[in-house]
C-alpha cells in the first residue's frame, strides 16, 4: 500500500477558531476525512474544506458501552486506510486527549507498516489556564479523570493545583444515558474533605465551544458541590492549600552553594 496514510487532527475546542493552519491543510489534502465532533457547525465547515467526510457519529448508541462504540470506530478508520488512501480524522478537541480511537488507530496502523501521526491542537484543559488566569508550572498541577481518580484511589498532593476531570458522569457506563451526577459528586466530596476541609472554594468549570459565550466558572465551598449543576462538560478545578516549606539544604545543593 503506497498511498496509505493515516493522520489524526485536532479542531480544537472552540468552533472553527481553533483549527489550525496545518490541521486544515491535512483535512483538504485527505482522500478520506471521517470525523467525530458532535458539533454541526463544525463538521458543516470540514465538509466545505473535503466533500468526503463522513462521521463516527453512528457507532455511538444507547445501552452500548462506550469502549464498543471506540473499537468500531477504530475499525471503521483502519478499514478506509486500508483502501490505499490518504486518511485524515478530525477529532474534537485535542485529538490525544480523552481519545482512544485516534491512538489506538495510530498504533494499530503502524503494527502494519502504515505511516500514521497526529496534529496536536487546543484543547479544553488550554482554556481553562486561559479562562481561569492559571499557571500550571507555579505549583504544579495534577490532573485526573474522575470515576478512575476515584475507583483506582489515586493519590495526590493538596498543596499542588488538582484538575478533575467528567466530574459530572462519574461512573456512567455509556454515552447516552440518563444519568444522575449528584451521587458521584457526593463520593468525590467525600474523599476530597479530609484533605481540604468544607469551605474549601473549588470551581466548576466549563469551557466555552463559541466565541459568543462566555465560560461557566461557579465557584462553591467543597462541602456544596453535590448541590451544585453538574453536566457532562464540567470539570473541577482545585486550588492547591499552601505551599510547603522550602528543603533550604537541598537547595543549596542545587545552586551549589555552600
Amino acid at each position: 500500500m503506497e498511498n496509505a496514510q493515516l493522520v489524526v487532527v485536532g479542531t480544537g475546542y472552540r468552533a472553527i477558531g481553533d483549527l489550525t493552519v496545518e490541521a486544515r491543510a491535512c483535512i483538504e489534502q485527505a482522500d478520506k476525512v471521517l470525523c467525530l465532533i458532535g458539533d454541526p457547525l463544525v463538521t458543516h465547515h470540514i465538509g466545505q474544506l473535503n466533500p468526503s467526510v463522513e462521521t463516527l457519529d453512528g457507532h455511538y448508541a444507547a445501552g452500548k458501552p462506550r469502549y464498543a462504540s471506540y473499537e468500531e470506530m477504530v475499525e471503521h478508520i483502519l478499514s478506509e486506510v486500508r483502501r490505499d488512501q490518504f486518511v485524515c480524522v478530525a477529532l474534537y478537541g485535542h485529538p490525544g486527549v480523552f481519545a482512544y480511537a485516534g491512538h489506538e488507530a495510530i498504533r494499530r496502523a503502524r503494527l502494519e507498516g502504515i505511516a500514521a501521526r497526529m496534529v496536536p491542537a487546543c484543547s479544553a484543559e488550554d482554556w481553562l489556564f486561559a479562562d481561569l488566569g492559571l499557571d500550571p508550572g507555579q505549583q504544579g498541577c495534577q490532573s485526573f479523570e474522575a470515576t478512575d481518580f476515584l475507583t483506582r484511589h489515586r493519590r495526590f498532593d493538596p498543596t499542588s493545583l488538582m484538575i478533575l476531570w467528567q466530574i459530572g458522569v462519574i461512573g456512567m457506563p455509556d454515552a447516552h444515558r440518563q444519568f444522575d451526577p449528584a451521587p458521584g459528586a457526593s463520593c468525590l466530596t467525600e474523599v476530597l474533605v479530609p484533605h481540604y476541609g468544607p469551605d474549601h472554594p473549588v470551581t466548576v468549570y466549563e469551557a466555552s465551544p463559541y466565541v459568543a459565550a462566555e465560560p461557566r466558572a461557579t465557584t462553591v465551598p467543597l462541602a456544596k458541590l453535590p448541590d451544585t449543576s453538574l453536566s457532562a462538560a464540567s470539570t473541577l478545578v482545585v486550588p492547591p492549600l499552601p505551599q510547603r516549606p522550602v528543603d533550604r539544604e537541598l537547595l543549596a545543593r542545587l545552586t551549589g552553594r555552600r
